[in-house]
């Protein structure tokens, strides 16, 4: 019995101890993590300080080149929507759109992506519904109209969205401005195409499936900023 009852005390002070040991690699992990997440938060900041430092410095219809794996679109910016300028710009130069796909590619019509979900195949039920946790306030400008090559902001439909507000990142490109016409002063149009017409002709003309999606990805391999201009 003295000797069971030795073994029983050696057995739960060895649990003790694993428990323990336990215990204090479950709060150094906690630990860890909350310094992490407090490291990646001031980055963010840093970051988003350097973003708007820059984009102060820009023209005010800067141009930016949208590098796709069909090309390049060089796109200026509009001066009188300068929400939806100063949300592109922020978004392009802390590279949210790279990676991203054409999700909605309708020939004779337009070419849309900005959405976050296409980086993962496991989402495409879902394509069309992401983007940042905000909208953008309208910004119409009767003389910025759907024309060949117009850059704009895609928004949810009248009904959930009586304001009209525009997506936080998702945008289209006119490709044919007749099909388009019907949507002057119902979408923001925020700039134009001054290159590579012949790209969204190129995108637009791709295989799709029953949902306007490209059959062979079309990507955004990055937007950056042309300062040669």
């Amino acid at each position: 019995m003295r000797k069971f009852i030795t073994f029983s005390l050696c057995f739960i002070g060895a649990a003790a101890m694993i428990c323990g040991c336990g215990n204090r690699k479950a709060q150094q992990e906690t630990q860890k993590a909350a310094e992490q997440a407090a490291a990646d938060s001031i980055a963010a900041v840093e970051q988003t300080k350097r973003t708007m430092e820059k984009i102060a410095t820009l023209p005010e219809e800067p141009v930016f080149d949208i590098i796709t794996s069909m090309g390049v679109i060089k796109v200026k910016l509009y001066s009188k929507t300068p929400k939806h300028r100063e949300n592109f710009e922020k978004l392009a130069l802390e590279k949210y759109y790279d990676g991203l796909l054409f999700h909605r590619v309708i020939d004779g019509f337009m070419i849309q992506t900005g959405d976050p979900l296409t980086k993962d195949p496991a989402n495409k039920s879902r394509f069309g519904t992401g983007g940042p946790d905000y909208t953008i306030p309208a910004e119409f400008v009767p003389e910025y109209r759907h024309k060949k090559g117009a850059l704009a902001a895609a928004r949810r439909g009248d009904a959930a969205n009586p304001l009209k507000e525009s997506s936080g990142s998702q945008f289209y490109i006119v490709q044919d401005p007749v099909a388009c016409a019907a949507l002057d002063g119902d979408y923001t149009v925020f700039g134009e195409t001054i290159e590579g017409l012949d790209v969204i002709d190129a995108i637009a003309a791709v295989a799709t499936d029953n949902r306007d999606c490209p059959l062979q990805d079309v990507k955004i391999i990055t937007i950056k900023l042309d300062e040669n201009l």
